[in-house]
């Protein structure tokens, strides 16, 4: 195997709870992201327009409350007179109509708006994570990666599907407050806004925790699905090995992180939204002492002081709504960093713009001073090799050795950091990633299979292939006998991960994914190390007559897999240490034939 990152642990442990990864872009600008947001809501601009026209009406429904119970105090019940009063009663139902078929339409349409855009982000992310390199998922734990298609989305979905509502109608109704009024009395309007710069010093201090606070929420929270998934995915190998205590542990520890991130914003809230509170009760006791003396001077009608105590409950709501507001806002924004992040972590391997299809591709392989690592250091040193068309060649040697990353560079999962990895003279740079996938078949040493049909799985690399296609390609490794004795042959359903079979089912399952599109260059990396003898002299039989005429990159660890190749490749330390046939190899008594030694003395019938 190769020597890549296989993450960090505690010693004597599980691996700790992970931490925010170093290599996702983090974009902490609100304003750009809320600009990066916007063209999403583009294609929906009929729609958009005709929900600000109804918060419009929502709000100016709203606003006509207050003035005309005024007018129905002072125009008509001290007036006596009562066809005003009538009037105002039926203006009171119109307007009440009016608010309720403006406010349904309007959440409705806001609703189908936010769903379509975030299921439009959804869908990018997932693009752009598909499009990312193999390199950025082994660092990326899959647990953060589901957090920016799950947690995250649905938090933007509270500020674009709600909140977009609430900032506009309570934004609205906020300033009209403010002008009526101003238009209503300026005097008792400058009383009633005496407590507005403490109320604004609050605000300030809640959005400057708040900011941090929820931030802290959209880390933890990513920590807590990795854990997660980390957890379910290896409940197999935790209950082997008896460490349920320690999954418990680690999980709990992720979410006792999360509980005081969350308590963070719980207390910052706590402090500041029962302040708004007290503040609103003080401006309406400051309203009633200065506006009541005013009543009883008779240089303010009851109508006007009752319409003004409206308005002040008027505009203290919508600041508390727009401050709940900014707790929406805070995670969005949070959660907006987290998603365009991944956003702008630019694939590592693309197609250039001047990319050629390979065509009528013989199969040569050439390395030409490579040298590669996952980090600082190199795991692959300056190696050259050349593999003749149709050719099988063996990659032996200890474990870390860099055999496969070698495979992983000739399969392009990976760019050279330095040299040249072609195919028939061809610059694997310089070929679309399509050409190159069609003409190269790849199995690996886990046999990964996805919840559908067997025949769903070996049509997955080609997905034109008929139910005859896929029938030859499991006859050709092997596994047609056994497939036919399941319930519904090639349509019984594999369930999640290819559960219903066993591992050397899969991966023959895997062997026949890979050969139906008919490719010219096979890589096996220890492809048969889950298989069982007898299984896989089956398979090496169907390979005989398959390989002939493909080239072939085996990593292989048992010897009868690695004697029939008709080049053995030593890798020691990143570099090639010998290469040969099985038996120049022994008769020259160097590494290959220590690791033939060691196999012949454990009797085990593998190379380590």
């Amino acid at each position: 195997m190769g020597t890549g990152p296989v993450g960090h642990g505690h010693a004597g442990g599980m691996p700790g709870p992970l931490e925010e990864e170093p290599g996702e872009r983090v974009v902490r600008r609100p304003r750009r992201n809320l600009r990066r947001l916007l063209p999403y809501f583009r294609p929906y601009r009929t729609r958009v327009i005709a929900t600000i026209a109804l918060m419009l009406l929502v709000t100016a429904a709203g606003l006509a409350t207050p003035a005309l119970a005024q007018i129905a105090i002072d125009d008509g019940i001290s007036a006596g007179s009562v066809t005003t009063l009538l009037v105002i009663v039926a203006g009171f139902i119109a307007i009440g109509v009016v608010g309720w078929a403006s406010g349904y339409w309007q959440s409705y349409l806001s609703s189908w708006v936010g769903n379509r855009v975030l299921l439009d982000l959804r869908r990018q992310v997932f693009r752009h994570l598909m499009r990312l390199e193999l390199g950025h998922h082994e660092r990326t734990p899959t647990g953060r990666s589901v957090s920016r298609l799950t947690a995250d989305i649905e938090a933007v979905n509270q500020l674009v599907v709600e909140g977009a509502t609430s900032l506009v109608i309570n934004g609205l109704t906020l300033v009209g407050v403010v002008v009526i009024l101003i238009a209503y009395d300026w005097r008792l309007a400058l009383a009633a806004l005496i407590i507005f710069p403490v109320l604004a010093l609050g605000t300030w201090w809640f959005r400057t925790r708040a900011t941090r606070a929820y931030r802290l929420t959209r880390d933890r929270v990513a920590v807590v699905m990795s854990v997660l998934q980390e957890s379910l995915s290896g409940v197999r190998v935790v209950q082997a090995h008896g460490r349920q205590e320690e999954a418990r542990r680690r999980f709990r520890e992720a979410n006792r992180e999360y509980r005081r991130a969350n308590m963070q914003t719980v207390t910052i809230s706590g402090a500041y939204f029962p302040g708004v509170e007290l503040l609103a009760a003080l401006g309406t006791a400051l309203i009633l002492w200065y506006g009541g003396s005013r009543v009883l001077d008779e240089d303010l009608s009851i109508g006007v002081m009752v319409a003004f105590i409206g308005y002040l409950s008027s505009f203290f709501d919508p600041i508390q709504q727009l401050s709940q507001l900014y707790n929406t806002f805070q995670a969005a924004m949070a959660a907006l960093e987290k998603i365009f992040g991944v956003l702008e972590t630019d694939p590592r391997i693309t197609d250039r713009t001047d990319a050629v299809d390979l065509a009528d591709v013989a199969g040569r392989v050439q390395l030409q001073n490579v040298s590669f690592g996952y980090g600082r250091e190199y795991v692959i040193r300056n190696v050259t090799l050349d593999i003749e068309p149709g050719t099988t060649v063996a990659l032996v040697g200890a474990t870390g050795a860099g055999k496969s990353t070698l495979a992983k560079l000739i399969a392009r999962l990976y760019d050279p950091d330095e040299g040249v990895v072609a195919i028939d003279g061809i610059d694997l740079r310089d070929v679309r990633e399509e050409s190159l996938r069609a003409a190269m078949g790849i199995v690996p040493q886990e046999g990964h299979l996805f919840s559908g049909t067997i025949a769903d799985n070996v049509r997955f690399a080609h997905p034109l292939a008929t139910d005859d296609d896929v029938r030859r390609a499991l006859d050709t490794v092997g596994a047609l006998d056994f497939v036919h004795e399941m319930p519904d042959g090639i349509d019984t359903d594999v369930q999640e991960r290819g559960a219903r079979l066993s591992a050397g089912q899969r991966q023959l399952i895997c062997f026949a994914r890979a050969l139906v599109p008919d490719p010219r260059l096979i890589i096996l990396d220890e492809a048969t190390s889950s298989i069982d003898i007898g299984t896989e002299r089956r398979i090496e039989e169907a390979l005989d007559r398959l390989l002939v005429g493909r080239t072939a990159v085996v990593i292989a660890h048992r010897l009868s897999t690695i004697r029939r190749a008709d080049r053995i490749v030593v890798v020691e330390d990143g570099r090639i240490g010998e290469e040969g046939t099985h038996d120049d190899l022994m008769r020259a008594g160097g590494r290959y034939a220590g690791l033939y030694a060691d196999w012949e003395d454990a009797g085990a019938g593998a190379l380590t």
